[in-house]
């Protein structure tokens, strides 16, 4: 069943970061879906990326793929300029990369934490910085959603330099909100719990420690599904949120709403 209408972002060109993830893959079938134009960042080669995109059956004259680091300042700017050569403008940016390191804190590597904050925030200020310039000269009153998550707010062991990351996410989030609002551009985030993919699926189907910790933190009881993190960031993309700025949309199954670990 649709959730949403499908020519809800017609008109829209959006930028994603990661896209070629677990979770952005789902997210960029859904966009495809509802009519918007696609630039799918990630850093697979190309002939790795094009087996993905034709696989997937995604429509070809709504998507580029972009191959870019986007951790070093002149790559976010060639995914958004990319963006803008191909589709002549750039509505929305999702600041979607991450990944994530299991380890606990007393051995946690130091080039770990480096890598970690690179991909995860650094990454997503360049783009939305980049993002942000483009729309500004180009006057496209433009929204910016980064990929947080619930443990910006409730710490989850074993990766707490992740938690220190979305933290700082949530921090940038607000701040850009309020410098840029007088551009007309809205930036929010959203704030997925233990999505059932990636890392936490192989966790949860392989450690039974983890696996106990995460049933009791999950209220609603059930793993997330990459299918709702793409519902919530179709909403922030539409035009139902024009006037949502600065905002944490929490889609986690009430994970956040009280440490049950």
């Amino acid at each position: 069943m649709a959730t949403f209408a499908k020519d809800c972002l017609t008109g829209k060109v959006i930028l994603i970061t990661g896209g070629l993830g677990a979770i952005g893959r789902v997210v960029v079938g859904r966009l495809a879906e509802h009519s918007a134009k696609v630039a799918v960042n990630d850093l697979l080669a190309e002939d790795e990326a094009e087996k993905i995109i034709h696989g997937a059956g995604w429509p070809m004259d709504q998507l580029l793929y972009v191959r870019a680091d986007v951790t070093q300042a002149d790559q976010a700017h060639l995914a958004v300029a990319r963006t803008m050569e191909r589709f002549g403008r750039l509505d929305v940016a999702l600041c979607h990369a991450g990944m994530a390191h299991t380890c606990a804190i007393v051995d946690y590597p130091e080039q770990e934490w480096d890598r970690i904050q690179a991909v995860n925030l650094k990454s997503a200020f360049l783009v939305a910085q980049a993002s942000a310039r483009a729309m500004i000269q180009h006057s496209v009153k433009g929204k910016i959603i980064f990929t947080s998550s619930w443990v910006q707010d409730v710490p989850w062991p074993d990766i707490t330099p992740y938690n220190v990351t979305k933290s700082g996410m949530k921090a940038l989030m607000r701040g850009m909100a309020r410098e840029l609002a007088p551009h007309g551009i809205r930036v929010n985030s959203i704030a997925p719990g233990i999505v059932g993919v990636g890392m936490a699926k192989r966790q949860w189907d392989m450690e039974p420690d983890y696996r106990r910790r995460a049933e009791k933190a999950i209220p609603l009881g059930t793993l997330q599904t990459p299918e709702s993190v793409a519902d919530a960031m179709i909403f922030l993309a539409s035009d139902a949120a024009d006037y949502v700025t600065g905002v944490t949309l929490l889609v986690d199954g009430g994970c956040s709403l009280y440490p049950m670990d």
